[in-house]
């Protein structure tokens, strides 16, 4: 213990930075084992693929309370203090989703899963906050990489258990995954103290008044949602697009595909390596031509594996080097108030996704595959036209 504690004075140990980078993963995993499963979910409670997707719109719209109404309270609290009291929520909202008995629990255990999984937001900015400058957008690259390996490996691991051990048994396990990592957390994290003093309505106003002034701040809003509401429309989708014709496949198929969105997340994670030394806006530019050409992937080869292979490794390439970019972009001020200029950028963030999960069920509703992939490329062709303009 007394080695972390020494150690951090000149920035992260190894050992504590991977901690969080592996907590990051595990954490953030719990908001996306429903997607695979969700038509698993739709057959046993009798409900129809729209109201199925709904239990992924509301977990995605409880992380963003959660980060909204959480978040700011690891500049005002010790974050580690914080961090263990939430992972005791997280495991009780795990075993009420596995144990749920019909589909309006099951939105409420979402919501609440979605709520307090919101621990990786708080270890970002920490990382930001004990990292020597010259190492800054290296360790929050290493972080992002856990966390989007959890968002895109939680598919895999779900998909595969799902198919062969049910749906409420990937939940079980996720609840002894949390106990294990809030264990390793209490005992090894390093705690700091916090950067603001007052009261929890004069954080919330800060907050807002943090949103109100940073234009970088609010232009990385706008780029961050558009891009996660393009994501969610793709990933909350898929399960129902393999089941249907030519593909005729189960939630391990939809799981196993999140190996290539594993890859792209790998990939991504140069770019916290290089996001200080090239042009930001060129950076962002490339990164969202990435999501369209996969979004032309599916609707062009969207009918084989090669293409949704293929269209999954660009787009997730784009997508977290876009989440990087901007991470990079708006920890490079107030470092006194990273917690707070998080929970703007990442509130915002999930906005956006828990719209694109609600557009994708109803486009599928109406138009099928078609219709994902219209919104989908309707939402990145937005998102190019507002980084060249004068906004």
């Amino acid at each position: 213990m007394e080695t972390f504690k020494l150690k951090q004075k000149s920035g992260l140990t190894k050992g504590v930075l991977y901690l969080m980078a592996i907590t990051s993963c595990l954490v953030v995993a719990n908001n996306y084992y429903n997607q695979p499963l969700l038509g698993d979910i739709s057959r046993e409670f009798a409900v129809s693929e729209s109201m199925a997707n709904k239990v992924a719109t509301a977990t995605i719209f409880g992380y963003a309370v959660g980060l909204f109404l959480l978040v700011p309270l690891g500049d005002s609290f010790r974050k580690k203090k914080l961090i263990i009291y939430d992972f005791a929520v997280i495991i009780a909202s795990l075993l009420l989703f596995a144990f749920a008995t019909n589909i309006y629990i099951l939105l409420i255990a979402g919501f609440m899963i979605g709520l307090s999984s919101v621990v990786p937001q708080m270890l970002v900015p920490l990382t930001a906050q004990l990292s020597v400058p010259e190492e800054r957008s290296k360790n929050i690259g290493i972080v992002m990489t856990g966390l989007l390996i959890g968002i895109l490996g939680s598919r895999v691991v779900s998909g595969l258990l799902g198919e062969y051990m049910g749906w409420r048994n990937v939940f079980l396990l996720a609840a002894g995954m949390m106990f294990v990592i809030w264990i390793l957390n209490a005992l090894l994290l390093p705690d700091v103290n916090p950067t603001f003093k007052g009261t929890y309505r004069a954080l919330m106003r800060s907050v807002l008044t943090l949103a109100r002034k940073r234009v970088d701040l609010q232009k990385a809003v706008v780029r961050g949602g558009l891009s996660l509401a393009s994501f969610q429309i793709f990933w909350t989708t898929l399960v129902f697009h393999l089941e249907r014709p030519p593909f005729s496949a189960g939630s391990d198929v939809a799981g196993l595909l999140g190996i290539v969105g594993i890859g792209g997340a790998l990939a991504a994670g140069y770019v916290g390596r290089i996001a200080d030394r090239v042009n930001k806006k060129n950076l962002l530019v490339a990164s969202t031509l990435l999501m369209i050409m996969g979004w032309i992937c599916f609707g062009v080869w969207g009918l084989s594996y090669v293409g949704l292979i293929i269209g999954i490794f660009i787009f997730d390439v784009g997508l977290q080097a876009i989440h990087i970019t901007n991470q990079s972009i708006i920890f490079a001020k107030d470092v006194d108030a990273t917690n707070r200029v998080n929970t703007v950028y990442m509130t915002g963030y999930f906005l956006g996704g828990t719209v694109g999960a609600y557009v994708a069920g109803h486009a599928w509703n109406l138009y099928g595959w078609n219709g994902v992939v219209s919104v989908g490329l309707l939402t990145v062709l937005i998102l190019l036209g507002f980084l060249f303009s004068r906004l």
